[in-house]
């Protein structure tokens, strides 16, 4: 895992359901914790693009179901800025589910684009990814 490159808006708060973008067998996850994030007392952490997260599989295949693993979120709806001026925005909120924390996705295909801040901090996401915008 390398350093963020820009300042992404976490715009996905732990407890939020999540759909999976690779072929892993989850289909919907819940967020239960967000690594490396720290905040003030009180406050809900919360994770964006490029973000390790460790996630409860709610709806998949029923070996997958219930298990908790880690993933990484490489698309959301809240909108984040480039160090370019750039925004971004995506239509929908998305994950994908890794074998260890080293950063290997379980899937070998994933479904629509993926973010380029992913795909700089995650380089074995990067190598599956076939969109990277």
């Amino acid at each position: 895992m390398k350093a963020h490159k820009s300042k992404v808006t976490r715009g996905l708060p732990v407890g939020a359901y999540i759909e999976t973008c690779d072929n892993s067998g989850a289909k919907i996850i819940k967020i239960t914790a967000v690594k490396g994030h720290k905040t003030v007392k009180g406050r809900i952490p919360a994770a964006g693009v490029g973000d390790l997260v460790q996630v409860v599989v709610k709806k998949g295949k029923p070996d997958m179901r219930k298990q908790v693993t880690f993933a990484v979120i490489v698309r959301q709806k809240k909108e984040y800025r480039r160090p370019n001026g750039m925004r971004i925005k995506f239509e929908d909120n998305s994950i994908v589910i890794l074998k260890d924390d080293k950063g290997n996705p379980k899937g070998t295909i994933f479904k629509g684009p993926i973010a380029k801040e992913a795909t700089e901090r995650w380089p074995g996401i990067a190598k599956v990814a076939s969109i990277i915008v």
